[in-house]
């Protein structure tokens, strides 16, 4: 992938088009990006929702001890598997 990406770059420099000039630079600032995210899969929405995620924990442990536990506060949320809508109450048969 890395090599398509590059003959892109070299094709678009080689015009000598203004626009696409800016876009080869805007692939070249990008590349590194553009090769994890194609090797990894992982979305900014996945990474939104731990920064999210990190933030409430934040927000509600104004009493740590220590910046270990808040890690472990950290970790220990990211196993829980998100359920949404969760019932507020269980309806017995």
């Amino acid at each position: 992938m890395g090599k398509a990406i590059t003959g892109i770059i070299d094709l678009c420099n080689t015009t000598g088009n203004s626009h696409l000039r800016w876009f080869s630079s805007m692939l070249e600032s990008h590349f590194e990006g553009i090769i994890a995210h194609a090797t990894y899969k992982i979305y900014a929405g996945k990474i939104a929702g731990i920064n999210n995620k990190i933030k409430t924990i934040r927000r509600q442990g104004y009493g740590y001890p220590d910046d270990e536990y808040f890690f472990l506060k950290i970790f220990d949320a990211s196993r829980h598997a998100y359920v949404r809508n969760e019932k507020s109450h269980k309806i017995c048969d």
